[in-house]
């Protein structure tokens, strides 16, 4: 008998997960071996159960006499530890003998039509009856461990969210040394006979996001962290491609973890060419004591499938994050404009310098100013008074509050820089509290720009740190918070934790950071919180979460950000990515591209301005307004709209090109950038993405007033995606146009 609640069915022993264009299955053999079947495009058979294993064909129980090679190639959903499979587990535990060994069976289920909140942890929410919860539930009978595995199926958007419970359902302790929170043994091979490829994202420091497409070798490959946080090295994101998979062609299968410390993103590729898929909290440096009755929360993993390519992946991403991940009063609002002092005047500055910047900001249509690093104790440069979130009265007499007034009367709101987490040895609270700091005790601790970390996972530490921001905000009447973290966690150990538990610490401290941002937007809910890690190092869903936009790079060159943004709007809406226009020669490359194409790539993003304003040309200030007016014509249409890639620089070298059309397709915003010129470069044909090919529409040039645009071309749908839109030959390197497509 089948039933179905929800999009999800059962019949039999097999579980069926629908979304709008994929079905996901997983099934129960022998009774006992929970199994994945299927994930890919919608089909309408339900039993599919040969899927489950290579080898041997037949029924196998647990008492044959070839019970590990069963094991070794069951196409598990949840593989356990030590029972014979020999490829990468997901869960491992230590019992008081020292034993290791965990075999989770199936022991029940259930459907619901809503999703709860993982305590302490950020995640997907939806409204009651909006999606379809399946939990599946699992136990070793000889251990007393129990697993519960949570799907949620996100219909419209073709995501489905995993998550992970460990319960120490026993009277003895346990040690969890290893708990991911998703895994999945699938073919290595696409429709097609292929064999699938693994796509990453890697980078540094101001070079974030850089695409990587690699065959998948025989053996273990993957991306991860043990840094105490995401890291700027590789994002949290896992992608099993077709090859020359493209942003319309080929198969992707993409998986997310919501989650901002280590993790451990894998693939194993098996002698049978099977592969296995794992995603979790990386297992160096954790471990986790579960005391009788006690569960362990793990992060949820969301995960998606595509048969057209990249451009989907990336399409049913931005709409999860947009609709059930981003929360508060900017989920759907525009964001300020806003102009950072950093770069106008790192740590020289004073009331009346900000207040210059100021004026000239708000006759630009500027609408905030956010004072960057250096107004707390006696901060001049990088080596002290981290932790001392105090105003340095030298430099802006009568604190934040006599600068916030100012502001309001010239019309703009005020914005501080935070590093929360963050403590140098030269402050008056490292010298009250030392032992907040981590650090090994006897051991002269690694510094990273002379400073160290405080820790988080303290309740102590929280609550002060959550009294002195809160201090600040509420007097300054403070609109907008970046929160930075500068360094990665080294010297591990944590003063307040035993022995016995110090490998908690990194989690604790992750848990930490949410838990403090949590009550930051509780205590201030119209608060504009954007997270940042020097650039990019903590760019994740985790943050998402909590903050609507995260600072993409601390490179602001407008070149480079082509190429950064491409690779993060391949998995993060355009409204998340924080992007700016900077000085001419740029501060990282010294670059110089024209200050026109400078703010058509900043627009693809959150927009503001890192320079000092006050010392522009009368040209580049005409230039700001023209900006700034531009934002507010088009940013609901790339807030909210979907993203298609049109051409690449990365993969011709020449030209960039993007667009952002509208849910009901009526309007498109197209931004093209010829990056290199060469001697008689022909006239570009652009074939557009997203159009309605029946409706008519009319192109003109974005820029232009709105009251007579100049019309570019008349045409179908169809006529601009298959025959193209002319773009002509540019004068110049880093030259730029906007066009704005509109149904006629």
């Amino acid at each position: 008998m089948k039933r179905t609640q929800f999009n999800i069915s059962v019949s039999e022993d097999t579980f069926r997960i629908d979304t709008k264009n994929t079905s996901y299955m997983l099934g129960v053999r022998d009774g006992l071996f929970l199994g994945h079947f299927y994930y890919g495009p919608r089909i309408i058979e339900d039993d599919i159960t040969y899927r489950s294993a290579f080898a041997p064909e037949g029924r196998i129980s647990r008492t044959d006499r070839e019970m590990v090679i069963f094991m070794d190639g069951f196409r598990f959903e949840y593989p356990g530890w030590g029972a014979g499979d020999s490829r990468e587990g997901a869960l491992k535990v230590q019992y008081e003998d020292g034993t290791t060994r965990v075999c989770p069976l199936f022991r029940g289920y259930e459907i619901s039509s809503s999703k709860a909140p993982v305590p302490g942890l950020p995640s997907t929410y939806a409204a009651e009856g909006d999606v379809g919860t399946l939990r599946i539930d699992l136990a070793d009978p000889d251990t007393d461990v129990e697993v519960s595995l949570f799907y949620s199926a996100f219909y419209e958007e073709d995501v489905i969210a995993r998550r992970v419970e460990v319960r120490n359902g026993g009277d003895g302790k346990m040690v969890l040394q290893r708990v991911l929170s998703a895994a999945m043994d699938m073919p290595g091979r696409d429709m097609q006979g292929r064999p699938f490829e693994l796509l990453t994202f890697h980078g540094t420091w101001a070079r974030e996001f850089t695409r990587q497409i690699d065959p998948i070798p025989f053996g273990r490959i993957g991306v991860s962290s043990i840094c105490g946080k995401t890291g700027n090295r590789a994002q949290s994101f896992l992608g099993i491609v077709s090859p020359g998979i493209t942003q319309e062609e080929g198969e992707v299968y993409g998986l997310q973890f919501l989650y901002s410390g280590n993790f451990s993103s894998m693939v194993e590729k098996c002698p049978n060419e099977d592969i296995r898929v794992s995603v979790g909290i990386h297992p160096e440096e954790f471990s986790w004591v579960l005391m009788p009755g006690e569960t362990f929360y793990a992060p949820e993993v969301v995960m998606t499938y595509s048969d057209h390519g990249l451009g989907r992946m990336s399409r049913s991403f931005h709409d999860l994050y947009r609709r059930h991940l981003i929360r508060g009063k900017y989920k759907e609002q525009k964001r300020p404009i806003l102009i950072n002092n950093w770069e106008a005047t790192y740590f020289d500055f004073n009331t009346e310098k900000l207040l210059r910047i100021a004026r000239q900001a708000k006759d630009c249509g500027i609408e905030m100013l956010v004072v960057d690093d250096g107004w707390f104790g006696k901060r001049n440069d990088d080596n002290t008074s981290l932790g001392d979130w105090t105003v340095n009265e030298e430099k802006l007499p009568g604190g934040l509050s006599v600068l916030s007034s100012k502001l309001k009367e010239i019309g703009l709101k005020l914005g501080v820089w935070f590093e929360p987490e963050m403590v140098s040895p030269d402050s008056d609270l490292y010298r009250a509290h030392p032992d907040w700091a981590i650090m090994i005790p006897g051991i002269e601790p690694s510094r990273s720009r002379n400073q160290l970390v405080l820790d988080v996972s303290r309740e102590d530490v929280r609550d002060y740190l959550f009294s002195a921001v809160s201090d600040i905000i509420r007097e300054a009447d403070v609109a907008y918070v970046k929160w930075d973290m500068n360094r990665q966690l080294s010297d591990l150990y944590s003063a307040a934790l035993p022995a016995e538990r110090q490998g908690e610490l990194l989690h604790r401290f992750v848990l930490g950071v949410y838990d403090l941002q949590e009550r930051l937007l509780t205590a201030f809910p119209d608060l504009l919180l954007e997270n940042c890690s020097s650039g990019g190092a903590r760019f994740d869903p985790g943050m998402l979460y909590y903050s609507p936009q995260i600072w993409t790079s601390d490179d602001t060159d407008a070149y480079e950000r082509i190429r950064i943004q491409e690779g993060a709007a391949t998995l993060y809406p355009l409204s998340s990515l924080g992007a700016h226009v900077s000085i001419c020669p740029n501060h990282v490359t010294g670059r110089n591209v024209p200050f026109m194409t400078r703010g058509h790539v900043a627009l693809a993003g959150t927009f503001g301005y890192e320079l000092d304003i006050t010392k522009l040309s009368e040209e580049d200030l005409t230039e700001i307004k023209r900006q700034t007016v531009l934002f507010h014509r088009y940013n609901d249409l790339i807030r909210n709209g979907d993203y298609y890639r049109i051409a690449s620089v990365r993969d011709n070298g020449a030209y960039d090109c993007y667009g952002v059309v509208s849910k009901d397709k009526s309007e498109m915003l197209l931004t093209f950038i010829h990056v290199i010129n060469r001697p008689c470069t022909p006239n570009r044909f652009i074939h557009l993405k997203g159009l309605d090919g029946e409706k008519r529409y009319r192109v003109t040039w974005a820029e232009d007033p709105e009251e007579q645009p100049e019309v570019v071309a008349e045409a179908y749908g169809s006529t601009l995606m298959n025959a193209g839109l002319t773009i002509p030959c540019m004068n110049g390197d880093f030259r730029s146009v906007l066009y704005y497509i509109e149904e006629i």
